[in-house]
């Protein structure tokens, strides 16, 4: 019995890599029936504003394994990516990346790096809301949530026993976003108590990255939010020798993605230069989920003997190491003349003894704690660069109201009261009103105070309630507060 998946060929040199890489899937015996889908670009450009068309999503649902070659993500503007809305729409929550470093075949400073980063993959900056404030101001809310921590540091501590890996770093940035990234590094910490054999540490991912950059030997398995991880994954890939050679899996509970990690390099599509081993080892990890182990390791090894004879693609060749500058086509063709073969300086594999599923438990949720609502904070588009002014007139409007103006930020500083002179300031404040009745607060003591802001004439731009969780302020201050 062949098992479906679902293909798409992507856009750039996508059409290229999926072709090798499926022609050495097929010719080792992976016993799979694809279904072709087209997503990227092309439908975009035809009106399908999500860049894939409705039926396509009809195939994932019914095959739940996806074999995908890179697809255009526009900069700066045009559609959403696509990569980001599959994973989200789908559950795939948890990016899967190795990256193993093949001296002496191919170059990197590194040769005893061997690192597997796994990086959640639904929210956090790339939850991508977006919004233009004012015209000088620009957001993008981060968001993290108890769920999307609790999964994805489960799945690393999971990954790592199942495949006797010895310890998992967790990379975060908490001494800064305190919440946010703070909620991840305490849930590795409750979590981690369940793993004791497990060696495990934290990092704040600046420095966390510079050691991975000069002591990657430090590390075996590192868990972080999406954005440090998609950051941190092509750096580690690029340190083994090249970004093209490291295949990724995306796992959630219903399907499972797999995907090279690069782009779609449309510089060199259709010259038959790119090289496929990033989706061919992402076939690889595909075949494993599948239940066709065998067939993994017959194609692992044999790209592994490959690169040991030398025959190395563009990225790879290096003179007095290689023997052989190939092309797409004939570096599978070079695979598939390997199959059955071992290679004779790195480690085989055998997937099929050393390497293991993984599950994780569904998320409880657990009992929602205690909220009292204690102010809210008003962004307001005020152009005269006056925060002195701007607190004079804000105290005026809201008299007799059930809050009090507290403090006024700008970009995050505080500015009034006892503001500084030299702090820039940009059209963008934040001012913050708290409580000031001795009774709980209410929504329509929220509505009554905006209608007197708004009443003055001020442009209200945004709001956040601010609330205490356990009787504990659950809001930042602002910076010198």
């Amino acid at each position: 019995m062949k098992t479906p998946i679902t293909v798409a060929y992507g856009d750039g040199i996508g059409p290229e890599i999926m072709n090798a890489a499926l022609h050495v899937l097929t010719a080792a015996g992976a016993q799979i029936a694809p279904e072709v889908i087209e997503i990227g670009e092309a439908v975009y450009l035809r009106g399908h504003s999500a860049g894939i068309e409705p039926g396509a999503w009809d195939s994932l649902r019914r095959t739940k394994v996806f074999f995908k070659a890179p697809i255009t993500t526009p900069q700066g503007g045009g559609f959403k990516s696509l990569n980001v809305t599959v994973r989200k729409t789908l559950g795939l929550y948890a990016n899967i990346r190795p990256c193993r470093a093949y001296m002496p075949f191919v170059h990197t400073h590194h040769p005893d790096l061997d690192i597997v980063i796994i990086r959640e993959n639904e929210e956090d900056l790339y939850a991508g809301i977006e919004h233009r404030q004012s015209d000088e101001v620009y957001q993008c809310l981060k968001l993290i949530s108890r769920p999307g921590c609790e999964r994805i540091v489960r799945a690393a501590f999971e990954y790592a026993r199942a495949n006797g890996r010895k310890k998992v770093s967790c990379f975060s940035k908490d001494n800064i976003m305190k919440m946010t990234d703070g909620l991840f590094h305490k849930v590795f910490d409750e979590i981690g108590q369940e793993y004791p054999d497990i060696e495990q540490d934290h990092w704040i991912v600046d420095i966390g990255m510079a050691r991975v950059a000069t002591q990657p030997a430090r590390f075996d398995v590192i868990v972080t939010p999406n954005l440090y991880g998609d950051i941190l994954s092509d750096i580690v890939a690029e340190m083994t020798g090249s970004v093209g050679i490291a295949g990724s899996a995306n796992l959630g509970e219903h399907v499972a993605m797999f995907e090279a990690i690069h782009g779609t390099a449309p510089d060199i599509a259709g010259q038959d230069k790119a090289n496929p081993s990033g989706l061919i080892m992402a076939g690889v990890m595909m075949l494993v989920h599948i239940g066709q182990p065998e067939v993994a390791t017959r194609i692992h090894n044999a790209w592994l003997r490959t690169i040991e004879d030398g025959i190395h693609t563009a990225d790879l060749y290096r003179e007095g190491v290689s023997t052989q500058r190939v092309g797409t086509c004939d570096f599978a063709e070079a695979v598939i003349a390997r199959l059955g073969q071992e290679p004779q300086t790195l480690a085989p594999v055998s997937y099929s003894t050393d390497v293991k599923p993984f599950t994780t438990a569904p998320y409880v949720p657990r009992p929602s704690a205690p909220r009292e609502l204690v102010g809210v904070d008003v962004f307001i588009d005020f152009e005269p660069r006056q925060a002195a002014l701007l607190g004079e007139q804000l105290q005026k409007a809201v008299v007799g109201s059930a809050l009090t103006l507290s403090m006024i930020t700008n970009r995050g500083v505080v500015v009034w009261p006892h503001g500084f002179p030299e702090t820039f300031c940009t059209d963008h404040w934040r001012c913050r009103f708290m409580g000031d009745t001795g009774r709980p607060l209410t929504g329509q003591d929220l509505i009554a105070l905006l209608n007197q802001v708004v009443n003055a004439g001020f442009e209200v731009i945004k709001t956040e309630n601010l609330y205490n969780f356990d009787g504990k302020p659950a809001y930042s201050l602002g910076q010198g507060q």
